[in-house]
């Protein structure tokens, strides 16, 4: 009997609920409301709303419950049957009391809601309403995106891969088409592995991803984030709390199936040749970047290559071993007459060589498939870069994806030979270095490392697949973590025919390049007059045609240029010889060349360029200023030194 109390109290507890439940049906009814349940990736939540409201009136009411934008609601939970969010059909006539509707999160922009408000101010006319719905309907970011030129170019391409008639296999006339000779798709697989090409171009994969029934209605590249999303109230912050919704998803790494760069060609071998002059000089390592323009890849099919007409040298301290890249305050100078040569920066160079044997001009083999292609310190520099130079997609959710920036390395191969290799990193090493949530490894340069959560940052975890001993593939966590899961390759070539943007040197001495602080290398004025008198005033513009040259006029501190450059940049740009003489005659050159002549014809001053005429400069200067016979005159900074020292006290560069 003790039990009869307690079974009363749950009988009453249950009648409650049921009382409960059925008055507040009958007051829903009442009172004309009806309650229509939304699920999410959050969970359920009620909705209370008239019979009689239109279904924009129903979005508005989710978005401020949920406090989501960009989302569709669906009848069915396979998201199969779509709820048009228009001003002319009632609530009452799709959904009844109690319905569940489902909803989607489409790419994280307000496309949607955008049109569903714009609704309110246009009239109901036929063309009104259907841009109305195709602007519903286009879960793409609605920011203006402007692409390369070379992906507009493409954009416009049919793509497709022409086939002609097979002799044996067609049996139509020549009018006919048949599965034989059929243009195929540029993403067809067989097509690929014959013409041995080992990723997809990044256009054929977005045709791919694009070719199904809803022609990529709601295809979109999303952006990989491995950082806890701010804002989030429900707790306190990291590391005193973190929820579902702010943190960061698992990664788990893929081999990437597609490059935005399917070939990079070099313009003539001169200029790796110039590039890898001051290695063979110093024994020392380089980096420069490349200057160039993207253009379409007729040997990939909707493919791009990176043509490079000049490699810069930035300000760097290197050794046999190491390169240490120094802040560069004259970059965007650079940048600045890159552009208006119609160049842009594309990619990275840098040498990692060894001499073996120096008089049969081989090199160590230092990276293969033994060792290693790129260090993960290498794969983080390039992905900082990349990050710096983000590809432009519309299909992007914040209108950039990836990038076409590419990596050249300069080593030895199988044949103990220079030769360069190409790369890339994916896009999720491009997240992983953005985040700072990849390091290198003491060691192993062939291994990267995932870092660990600490107080100050969250890193979510990261997996990649590998296959065990016995072939099983199995998931492992991604410390340390093998470089080659974030890597691309990129074929690197140069054209049979050589191809010049800028001076073919044959027999004449080239203009220095920027930042070698070596003898023989120096820019300086001295430089200037010695390379400018020896062309002759017909080949002006061929004389001016120097990239590293222009970069220095542009530069100038003595003579300002930069303001008057303009003409002779497009001049140079176009080829046009008119032009060049044009700027010749203009009164800023024409007090250049009397600088030049003055330099020329004087007694005093060093020169460094060309190298063998330094002794004698420096000797003249020492006449001139009756100094001892004891004392030498520095070449590179006219510091006198004493003589039996055979480097400069000042600069420490030798006699």
């Amino acid at each position: 009997m003790a039990s009869a109390p307690l079974l009363l109290e749950q009988f009453i507890y249950r009648k409650r609920n049921f009382v409960y439940a059925f008055v507040r049906h009958r007051l829903f009814t009442l009172c004309k409301q009806s309650l229509i349940r939304v699920q999410s990736a959050e969970g359920i939540k009620r909705i209370e709303i008239s019979p009689k409201s239109n279904l924009k009136q129903l979005y508005d009411s989710v978005q401020n419950a949920l406090k989501v934008d960009g989302f569709g609601l669906f009848m069915e939970r396979s998201f199969a049957t779509e709820l048009q969010a228009n001003g002319s059909q009632l609530v009452g006539s799709m959904l009844k009391h109690g319905d569940m509707l489902y909803l989607k999160q489409i790419a994280g922009t307000s496309s949607r809601r955008t049109s569903t408000t714009a609704i309110e101010n246009l009239s109901y006319n036929s063309a009104t309403k259907l841009s109305t719905e195709k602007l519903g309907n286009n879960p793409r970011p609605s920011i203006n995106v402007i692409e390369d030129e070379v992906d507009l170019q493409l954009l416009k391409s049919d793509g497709t891969i022409k086939r002609e008639r097979d002799s044996k296999l067609c049996h139509h006339n020549a009018n006919g088409r048949c599965v034989h000779c059929s243009p195929l798709e540029p993403y067809d697989e067989s097509y690929l592995k014959d013409h041995n090409i080992k990723h997809l171009s990044f256009h054929s994969y977005i045709r791919k991803q694009t070719s199904g029934m809803d022609h990529g209605k709601y295809f979109v590249f999303d952006d990989i984030n491995c950082r806890i999303k701010p804002g989030c109230r429900e707790h306190p912050p990291w590391p005193k709390g973190i929820c579902s919704k702010c943190q960061p998803s698992a990664i788990t790494l893929n081999r990437q199936t597609y490059r935005h760069v399917d070939n990079v060609m070099f313009e003539n071998t001169k200029i790796v040749e110039r590039f890898l002059n001051y290695w063979r000089t110093t024994g020392h390592q380089r980096m420069g970047f490349l200057y160039g323009t993207y253009e379409q890849h007729a040997d990939v099919p909707l493919g791009i290559r990176a043509k490079v007409a000049a490699i810069y040298e930035p300000p760097q301290e290197s050794s046999r071993d190491s390169i240490n890249i120094c802040p560069d305050e004259g970059a965007d100078e650079v940048d600045a007459v890159a552009k208006a040569l119609g160049l842009k920066k594309i990619g990275w160079i840098f040498t990692d060589l060894i001499t073996e044997d120096a008089s049969a001009g081989t090199v160590k083999q230092i990276r293969g498939i033994e060792t290693h292609f790129l260090t993960a310190q290498e794969c983080i520099s390039a992905g900082e870069l990349q990050n710096r130079h983000p590809n432009p997609c519309k299909y992007a959710t914040n209108g950039t994806f990836g990038s076409k920036f590419v990596t050249i390395c300069v080593t030895g191969d199988q044949t103990k030979q220079v030769h360069m290799e190409g790369y890339a990193v994916s896009a999720q090493c491009m997240a992983l270095v953005r985040d700072n949530c990849l390091i290198p490894t003491k060691d192993a340069p062939e291994l990267g490392y995932v870092r660990e959560s600490t107080d100050k940052q969250y890193v979510p975890d990261v997996f990649y697949k590998e296959k065990d001993q016995y072939g099983n593939e199995v998931q492992r966590l991604a410390r340390p973590l093998p470089v080659e899961y974030l890597l691309v390759d990129v074929p690197a070539s140069t054209p049979l025919q050589p191809q010049y943007t800028f001076t073919e040197y044959d027999k004449r001495q080239p203009f220095p390049i920027e930042n070698r602080y070596i003898d023989g290398h120096l820019q300086d004025f001295n430089a200037l007059s010695s390379y400018l008198s020896a062309w002759a005033e017909e080949d002006f513009l061929e004389a001016i045609s120097d990239f590293h040259l222009l970069i220095y006029l542009y530069k100038m501190d003595m003579l300002p240029l930069r303001q008057h450059m303009g003409p002779l940049l497009e001049a140079v740009r176009a080829k046009n010889p008119n032009k060049a003489a044009d700027f010749k005659g203009e009164e800023v050159w024409k007090l250049l060349e009397s600088l030049v002549q003055a330099s020329s014809t004087g007694s005093g001053g060093t020169t460094s360029y060309p190298s063998g005429a330094a002794t004698s400069a420096g000797g003249s200067g020492a006449d001139a200023m009756d100094l001892d016979a004891n004392t030498w005159t520095c070449s590179h900074c006219t510091f006198i030194n004493r003589g039996e020292l055979t480097s400069c006290e000042i600069c420490s560069l030798p006699r």
